[in-house]
């Protein structure tokens, strides 16, 4: 028979076991999957953030390039992973996308995961080869509306933000165009440079060079303000379309019965990483924007309303797979 006493120290002991979690952690090494292949801005700041992550944790900190699906390989193997806070997710929007996007998948993205910290957003450019006769988004625009469906655009990948942030300009301005899909968005810059094709949206900072060198020129960027990378770069919403905003991000996951001591210390960490000057001035330097992350239960709020944000995207894009 259980008495009032032992159902109180059942529930002291659980009292006790959530601390101990915290303190006990990491148990061994820890593995960040980046959803993208090495050379993106998730690749980069995980790789930088990696070893202060390591001395603040006292165990190895691995980034894992897991490629594929448009991040659901990833996913997938951090949703299924063990919830001792060793497998970490650097997702970027596809995340939000892909339930939308994507036929099926093999988790359930609210279900079976919870957000940590959010660390990152990444304002797009809007780039052309140097050889398509526009200098601003009015122009591509009118071409666009003269030649229907005859010019493609480059992307990273169904449900990447590159892939959704021309699909998003497509029904914003009544324009078609054709997306060609690259394993990764620095193969299908190389192709727009090389004049393949003739533009994509790419993260601002991965083509300051490559725009600066005069091998593509850039339209405008997606974010409602001016990057600070590309000052003399108009937003597109500036340029002539009103409400454009395509904004992309990077959140860190862990499987969702990692216990909440654990997802605290990882997100006080994450926090105190993403504060420190040579981490902002990396983020700043590659284009992306810092941002000082919420709470982990409000990052997970703004996951989901950026699953029905995207998810409405894709819907009136006409992308959307049927369940």
């Amino acid at each position: 028979m259980i008495t009032r006493r032992s159902m109180m120290l059942v529930v002291a002991l659980a009292g006790l076991a959530a601390p101990a979690a915290a303190q006990d952690y990491p148990a061994g090494p820890v593995t960040i999957m980046v959803s993208f292949p090495a050379g993106g801005s998730i690749d980069v700041v995980m790789r930088a953030i990696a070893p202060r992550l390591q001395e603040r944790l006292g165990k190895p900190v691995i980034v894992e390039n897991r490629v594929g699906g448009g991040g659901v390989i990833a996913t997938n193997a951090v949703a299924k992973a063990a919830p001792d806070g060793l497998t970490l997710l650097a997702s970027a929007s596809s995340l939000a996308a892909n339930p939308k996007l994507a036929k099926s998948l093999p988790f359930d993205t609210l279900g079976d995961l919870e957000s940590v910290s959010l660390v990152f957003r990444t304002p797009l450019a809007l780039v052309v080869n140097p050889s398509v006769p526009v200098k601003s988004v009015g122009e591509l625009v009118a071409l666009l509306k003269q030649k229907p469906g005859e010019l493609n655009y480059a992307h990273g990948g169904p449900g990447s933000a590159i892939h959704l942030a021309a699909e998003m300009f497509k029904t914003m301005t009544g324009t078609s165009m054709n997306g060609v899909a690259y394993r990764g968005a620095p193969l299908g810059l190389n192709d727009v440079m090389a004049g393949h094709v003739p533009l994509m949206f790419a993260d601002a900072g991965a083509v300051i060079g490559s725009i600066a060198g005069g091998k593509v020129r850039a339209l405008g960027v997606t974010s409602t303000t001016r990057v600070p990378v590309l000052p003399d770069t108009p937003t597109i919403a500036e340029a002539g379309v009103p409400g454009f905003d395509a904004v992309g991000w990077t959140i860190i996951s862990v499987p969702k019965a990692t216990p909440q001591p654990v997802i605290n210390r990882l997100a006080a960490e994450f926090k105190a990483i993403a504060a420190m000057p040579e981490i902002k001035t990396l983020l700043v330097k590659i284009g992306t924007v810092p941002v000082e992350s919420p709470a982990p239960a409000e990052v997970q709020k703004f996951l989901a309303s950026e699953i029905g944000r995207w998810g409405s995207i894709v819907e009136r894009a006409g992308v959307a797979q049927s369940q």
